[in-house]
This record gives C-alpha cells, structure tokens and sequence, in this order.
C-alpha cells in the first residue's frame, strides 16, 4: 500500500529535556540468550571450583570476577574502566546475580593478584567447554590448526619482551601459541609465551597435550593438523605420526638445501589447473630416520620484469612461478592436499575476529598471571558466541570440503550485538510477574525468540536425568 508523502515526514525542531532517574532499564536485553547458556554450562559454579584453592573472597570471588571480565566483553567493551558505563545495568546484575558490581579498582586488583594455578584450571575449563560442544556435535572430522599471535602491550607488563612485531616495531609484546579448530572457528587451547621467542618454542609438547587431550574426550572423529614453516622439524612432524594424525607442514627451503635443486632439476610437472602444478617424491633428509610425502607446488604469477632477476641462495626464483613445498602423511591428491593447507589461512580470521571483536589484543594488567586470564576469558567470550550460535542454527556443510571450512554460516560477535544484544529494554512485574519489555521490532523479536527457544530446549536436555 503506497503511502503519502506527509503521512511518512514529519518535521521536529524543538530539542527535548533530560532526565535522568531509575526506570529498571537495560541497554543489553540480548544477555538474555548468554543468561541461559551460562546456566546450561554451569559456568559460574565450574569457575567457582577453578578456585578453591584459595581463601574465598568476602564479596567477590574470583570467579565472579572472571565471569564479569566474560560480559564485558561479550557486550563489546574492552578497558576496564569502562565498566563504569553499565555498572547499574539490571540485566548485567541479573546475568551475574549481584545487586552491585565491583570497582575498577577491585578488578584490578583481582587481576594482579592472580596466580598460576587458577590460571591453569580456566584454562582446562575453557578446553573443556570447547570439547563438549564438540562431543555434542559429533563432527566425523577435526582440524587442529596452531600458529601464534603477537600481544603488543604499552608498558613493561611481567613477561613481555621485544620481539617481532610488525604493527608496532620495537614494542614489548606477548606471543602466545593458539590451537583452533577450524569446524567451528574455536579456540581449543593457548600456550602464553613472551615475545622474543620463536614460533615453535615450547609447540611440540603444546601440540601433544592437545592432540593426546582431543584423542581421549573424541575417539570417533578423525583428527588433522596444519603447521606453517616455522614448526616444521623432525620432531613436531613425528608427534603427529605416532599418534596418528594427519597433517600438512610447510617446509622452509632454508633449513633443506637440496631442495631448490630438486625443483630446478625438474622438467615435468602435474596440472592441477591454471595456477598450480606440482610434482611428488617420498624422500628424507639425510639426518632423519623416517621417510614422507613431500609435494613440489608451482604457483603461475605476472610478474614486471625490471631488470636482472635477484636471485636466492636457498629459494628458486623465477618471473614466472612462485614455489613452495608441503609435507605430509595423507594419502589423498595432490589437489586435495594443497587445497587443506592452502585452508589454514581461516585461522588468521579466527585471530582477527577475536581481536577487533573480543579483545584478544589488549593487555590490562602489568602481572603476568592476570594477563593470561584476560587472554582466556577473550577467548572464552569468542567461543561462547560461536556456541550459542552452533545451538541455534543447523550445519551450513554437511560433508568435509577439502579446505575445511567452518561447518557453520558464524556471524562476527559485533554482528550480534549489534542485531540482539545492545537492545534497550525495561523490567518491569505486571501482576507480580517479572517482564522485559523490547521495542516491537519483527526483526529482533524472531532472531531472539528462535535463540531462547533452542537454548531453553538445551538447558532442559542438559539438566534432565539420564536414562
């Protein structure tokens, strides 16, 4: 039905007054939906047994800290400070269950007195989390991905150390080691580290503790791995061997010298379409004990020809291809293999969606232990807004595709408070009965009610007895 132009303009000049009172508003009615999957978790009682090691606080505990460092994130800020924009949120005290939140001052505190074996049991809770979501799911496959990820921080936080940092050169950083997996665009695990090191300090037993801890709580799905060149060695590659998991290395031409003559000495190579081609040979190096599959991948590039061609010592260089070489364990195309690890790059947007949308890049405290709990609870705040929506929609791929895509169509966390979240409400009690009010909005009103209502079944699934 048309309408005319003035039933749809209208014009306001005058500016209204203000006021400011108590009306039990929320700027945040979409908490709701985390408010029910925190009760299914059980989160908050799971973080209060991380500590109970140590002498309850009075007022807050620390799991109660680690919970509120959880929301204020999820509703997307990330100074401390700026908790004082919601302190007197009703949905943020119900979600909490307090009537009061702390200070900045107290969180701060909380944070540098953090110890490392609190740490340590967030840490296995956070994995844990992941791996029941992964248990309920019963993914047939999953790809275990591990690379690091700087953490600038602006002064001498306890740990730091200058360290490659190509955003902020010469800055003090932390370089912490991520295992993802890439079905649900999760993360499984970190290893903390300080930003001096080199990408594969310290992964081998990382690697192990992952691989042994998703063998044990998954034993029907199929486990796979991608590295880059810096965790390439002997070693790293045997760990996966003996414990049968297939996987994808990029190999460094520096560290095999043989291998720039093996590609210039080649004549013939395998289409796989108008970019790539590529050739294959089981081989080892002199040093190693065990054999494996390495392929030869050519990649077809324009190129400006400006001059004499710089040549490398180690890498062949050409005008006409780019090069790289993979090794691996799997038995399946060449094509089908490259495209896996070409697929690894999902893992930079897992790091880039936690960053601009979670936080994973701020650095709060000056204490070791109290930044590696922030770092957790970013990642605990990722992974819970992919896990509310893995509850909520079916899988967008039924089948493993060969660059293994999430297995799910995920909107970015600022996507969803955008839509859900940061709606205004008011709790109000008609007859005594507790309701929150939203604007009439079809759009918020379906994409809510659809979240409360698979969550409302999953919270009954999971707090009814077993058969």
């Amino acid at each position: 039905m048309k309408s005319s132009k003035a039933q749809i303009t209208a014009k306001f000049h005058k500016i209204p007054a203000l006021r400011f009172e108590d009306q039990k508003l929320t700027s945040f009615s979409g908490l709701l939906i985390f408010q029910l999957l925190f009760t299914r978790i059980n989160l908050k009682n799971r973080l209060k047994k991380c500590f109970t090691h140590l002498k309850a606080s009075p007022i807050f505990g620390r799991h109660l800290i680690v919970v509120l460092l959880i929301v204020h994130l999820l509703i997307g800020f990330r100074r401390l400070r700026e908790l004082d924009y919601y302190r007197d949120d009703p949905m943020v005290l119900r979600l909490m269950g307090l009537r009061k939140l702390p200070d900045v001052s107290t969180i701060s505190r909380a944070l540098s007195q953090m110890e490392t074996e609190g740490v340590e049991n967030v840490r296995q809770l956070s994995r844990s989390i992941v791996i029941e979501g992964l248990q309920r799911e019963g993914l047939p496959r999953l790809t275990l991905d591990f690379d690091g990820s700087v953490q600038s921080t602006k002064g001498h936080a306890e740990g730091s150390a200058v360290g490659f940092n190509k955003v902020k050169k010469g800055s003090r950083s932390y370089y912490p080691l991520f295992c993802t997996v890439a079905q649900t665009g999760q993360f499984f695990d970190l290893h903390h580290r300080p930003g001096n090191v080199h990408d594969s300090n310290g992964a081998g037993p990382f690697m192990l503790s992952c691989l042994s801890e998703a063998k044990v709580r998954l034993p029907g799905a199929v486990l796979e791995s991608r590295m880059d060149a810096a965790f390439f060695s002997q070693d790293s590659i045997s760990i996966f061997n003996r414990n049968h998991v297939k996987f994808t290395a990029s190999v460094p031409f520096e560290r095999l010298i043989q291998l720039k003559e093996m590609i210039e000495r080649r004549k013939r190579w395998r289409k796989i379409d108008r970019q790539w081609s590529y050739f294959e040979t089981a081989w080892k190096p002199k040093s190693w004990k065990t054999g494996y599959r390495f392929i030869f991948i050519r990649k077809k590039t324009k190129k400006q020809r400006k001059g004499m061609l710089q040549l490398h010592l180690f890498e062949p260089r050409d005008f006409d291809f780019d090069y790289k070489v993979i090794v691996t364990n799997k038995s399946e195309s060449a094509q089908s293999v490259v495209l896996f690890h070409n697929g690894r790059g999902s893992q930079e947007r897992i790091f880039g969606d936690a960053k601009n949308d979670a936080a994973l890049d701020v650095i709060p405290s000056k204490r070791l232990a109290g930044n590696q709990l922030f770092t957790l609870c970013t990642m605990m705040a990722h992974n819970l807004s992919r896990e509310v929506q893995m509850l909520a929609a079916p899988r967008a791929v039924s089948r493993a595709l060969p660059k293994r895509p999430a297995a799910w169509v995920f909107e970015k966390l600022d996507t969803l408070r955008h839509r859900i979240i940061q709606r205004a409400g008011r709790f109000t009690k008609p007859q005594g009965e507790l309701t929150l009010t939203l604007s009439a909005n079809q759009a918020v009103r379906k994409d809510l009610l659809h979240f409360l209502d698979v969550l409302n079944k999953a919270c009954l699934l999971y707090t009814s007895p077993s058969p």
